[in-house]
């Protein structure tokens, strides 16, 4: 793998791609620590330190701790995250939009632009729903977080916080365009990776204070290796279906006749299914942060707080559901057994058609279901490992999964440069491939 990074740097494209990736990642983390004016930031602070369980948490998370400091990138790229799942699910149900997909590149670039025009709205209402509630909202010490509340707040939250939207949105096609991976994913990965040297200082304070040992410590990494090991291993795998291809003449001469195989991944839906999951269980318990003092709201926030059996056992059930709802909107059996049928394509002892339909769709029910349990295992992972074994820091859920399958689409796509250049890539046995390969 060494050897890989060395090549990387012998490939002048190369070269170019991956320091135009990390002067733009460079740029968004800049962005991040500009605050925007008129907030207590040291009242934000002790907030966000509480607020790890509701929505503001999770936006949060996504924006790398832009919005604790309710920076100029505050909103991240959730907005674009949302408006291209919003996108996607419509493009099921809606005629034209499903005609726009089937277009080739034309109708994608039309796609892309009602994703934008999505985003800016999705920016506008959230930056006002998020300043609207920032002004209601006080620390644990009864400071308030806005400075000045009112329109004039609001208003100038909205230019902002979708502005930076707007531009971070930019930022993602640019890298995406022009350097090395997805441009969007990267963001969030950056994000994310951005917290592991407070967590790390964290914890070698924790151990020097005594509340953690050594030999527990050791056990904990050892622990977080086979970990990341299971998800890249449950990320690559997929079951591949023998397809055999039909002898055609055209001409004099003959065609066909080859073997191949259709990929079935085992985690289709990638890390929508927790994102959705987490949403939907937040969200009753922001609204009850809102009314402090009405019983019902604080029964109700208690019940679906991330430590409560109730919330996990939801937790798990809807990552299932949306697990089997998300791979059955992005994914047609019909579809891709007439495509099949169409190009001379059958699999081995299935008849062409409906019956070929069928099997894949059986197949695909039941690979889904151990992808299911898979993500549910890694998402209640963190509530274990904090509630259990006392952790410190915070490991596991979306976040992982995010980082781990990040990782291995720019990997992937570095060791697609130097494959085609003739250079050994990070693999000596087999390619490394990604989680679209």
């Amino acid at each position: 793998m060494l050897e890989g990074f060395q090549n990387s740097a012998r490939i002048p494209e190369l070269r170019r791609r991956i320091f135009f990736t990390f002067g733009m990642l460079a740029v968004y983390r800049v962005g991040v620590a500009i605050p925007t004016p008129g907030i207590d930031n040291a009242a934000l602070k002790k907030f966000f330190e509480e607020a790890a369980s509701n929505f503001f948490g999770l936006v949060n998370l996504f924006s790398g701790g832009a919005l604790e400091r309710f920076s100029i990138f505050a909103l991240g790229i959730m907005p674009y995250i949302s408006a291209s799942i919003i996108l996607q699910l419509l493009t099921v149900v809606v005629p034209y939009l499903e005609r726009l997909s089937k277009e080739g590149e034309m109708g994608r670039r039309k796609i892309t632009q009602y994703t934008r025009y999505g985003t800016v709205v999705l920016s506008v209402v959230q930056s006002l729903f998020i300043s609207m509630g920032l002004e209601q909202i006080q620390s644990p010490t009864g400071a308030s977080v806005v400075l000045n509340p009112g329109w004039a707040f609001r208003l100038m939250c909205v230019v902002t916080l979708s502005s930076g939207t707007a531009f971070l949105m930019w930022v993602g096609e640019q890298v995406t365009e022009r350097g090395i991976g997805n441009g969007i994913s990267l963001l969030i990965f950056a994000g994310i990776v951005a917290r592991m040297p407070s967590a790390i200082s964290t914890t070698i304070q924790f151990m020097n204070e005594g509340e953690i040992s050594l030999f527990f410590l050791i056990l904990l990494l050892l622990f977080m290796v086979v970990v990341v090991a299971a998800i890249i291993f449950m990320e690559r795998g997929q079951r591949r279906i023998p397809v055999q291809y039909a002898k055609r003449v055209v001409g004099r001469k003959m065609y066909g006749g080859q073997s191949s195989h259709l990929p079935l991944k085992i985690n289709t839906s990638g890390v929508i299914p927790p994102i959705f999951a987490s949403s939907i269980l937040i969200f009753p318990g922001t609204i009850a942060s809102f009314f402090p003092d009405n019983p019902w709201a604080l029964k109700a926030a208690d019940l679906l707080s991330p430590q409560s059996p109730v919330y996990n056992l939801l937790y798990v059930g809807l990552i299932v559901f949306f697990c089997y709802f998300y791979t059955a909107v992005t994914f047609n059996p019909v579809e891709v057994s007439d495509n099949m049928k169409k190009f001379g394509g059958y699999i081995p002892g299935i008849r062409p058609g409906k019956r070929t339909a069928e099997y894949i769709d059986r197949i695909l029910t039941r690979i889904t279901l151990g992808g299911a349990f898979y993500i549910a295992a890694i998402c209640i992972l963190p509530t274990i490992l904090i509630s259990r074994f006392n952790v410190t820091f915070f490991f596991g859920g979306t976040s992982l999964l995010i980082v781990v399958g990040v990782a291995l689409d720019t990997v992937a796509q570095m060791e697609t440069h130097l494959l085609t250049r003739n250079y050994e890539g990070f693999m000596k046995r087999g390619r490394l491939r990604g989680r679209r390969s």
